[in-house]
């Protein structure tokens, strides 16, 4: 975020010196009608819209996006490049979900941006970094190693693809050995840690069960899953090779001794998978398939499976019941 001094600040710092500015005629370049034009550059909408609205406030917050290096016209109709420009000023913030629906954090930030207290680089957020709309057709994305990638069946990561700071949590397993799937980016294992200290002082005693997963590995799963369920069951259950999350090192399945350490969805049903789901954003994790949006991430609900996203992102995904795909803008 980069602070500047905004343009009313110097304007009246101006007036209270008793300055003005005067073009070549000896005409003040800033009077009154100039100063009210201005209030209303940098109104920002104060109340919700959605696509297709058409008003007065849909043209000012058109005219306050075009102010901020949107090229879109002021027609007063919520249309798609409107819905556009806002998503794309959403992901460039980790507060805002990136829904193109115009809401009270967004009006937050654009109030920011007017104010140029917040950066906007139109046309260089999340949703430039490979987010495709396309229900059949799988992208490889460009952006592995950042936090807010996204992986699942539509985005699969590059080939080859491992994670440079894999370390091991310092957090219970129901097993002993030293196996990759110990494994997380730093980050996210520093994370875990806090959040398994938080619950054991809640009197919740969680294990982690399964992190980082090679490629190759993945192609091992897969491939007795087809076995042993068919090819369209494996795929409700499992990512294909490439297309899991666990291969970026941000995901740790979580498990309890009432489930017998076992990944089921009776877990979200124990004391251990009640306080995941309340509390692991607090830590920067969410539940990555939540139950009833199966539609939406193409997987069957998984209380079990932890992704690291961050503390800003998190709060807003589990404040706003919302997935990955809908933070990111990535659902149409």
């Amino acid at each position: 975020m980069i602070t500047r001094i905004s343009r009313s600040v110097i304007l009246g710092a101006l007036v209270a010196a008793g300055m003005t500015a005067c073009s070549d005629q000896g005409t003040p370049a800033t009077n009154d009608t100039d100063k009210d034009n201005m209030k209303t550059t940098l109104a920002a909408p104060d109340r919700k819209l959605v696509p297709n609205d058409k008003s007065k406030q849909v043209k000012q917050l058109q005219k306050d996006l075009h102010e901020i290096g949107y090229k879109i016209e002021e027609t007063g109709k919520y249309d798609d490049n409107t819905k556009q420009a806002v998503k794309d000023f959403q992901t460039q913030n980790d507060e805002m979900a990136a829904t193109g629906e115009y809401d009270s954090v967004t009006r937050k930030w654009l109030k920011k941006a007017l104010n140029d207290n917040f950066e906007v680089k139109p046309g260089k957020g999340l949703l430039s970094q490979n987010i495709s709309k396309s229900e059949d057709k799988t992208i490889t994305v460009h952006n592995p190693a950042d936090l807010h990638v996204l992986v699942n069946k539509n985005h699969a990561l590059p080939d080859g693809y491992e994670p440079k700071n894999l370390v091991a949590p310092n957090v219970r397993f129901p097993f002993t050995e030293d196996l990759p799937k110990r494994y997380m980016q730093k980050p996210a294992a520093k994370a875990l840690e806090e959040m398994f200290k938080a619950a054991d002082k809640d009197g919740v005693e969680l294990f982690g069960q399964s992190g980082y997963r090679s490629y190759e590995r993945q192609v091992a799963v897969f491939g007795n899953n087809v076995k042993t369920m068919g090819e369209k069951e494996a795929n409700q259950v499992s990512a294909r090779p490439g297309q899991s999350e666990h291969q970026t090192g941000l995901t740790m399945d979580v498990t309890s001794a009432a489930v017998d350490f076992r990944l089921d969805q009776d877990f979200g049903e124990t004391k251990e998978g009640k306080w995941v789901k309340d509390h692991a954003y607090e830590y920067g994790f969410i539940i990555r398939y939540p139950k009833g949006k199966e539609a939406i991430t193409k997987y069957e609900y998984e209380p079990w499976h932890l992704r690291y996203i961050g503390k800003t992102a998190a709060k807003t995904i589990h404040d706003q019941n919302l997935t990955l795909e809908e933070y990111l803008g990535a659902v149409e």
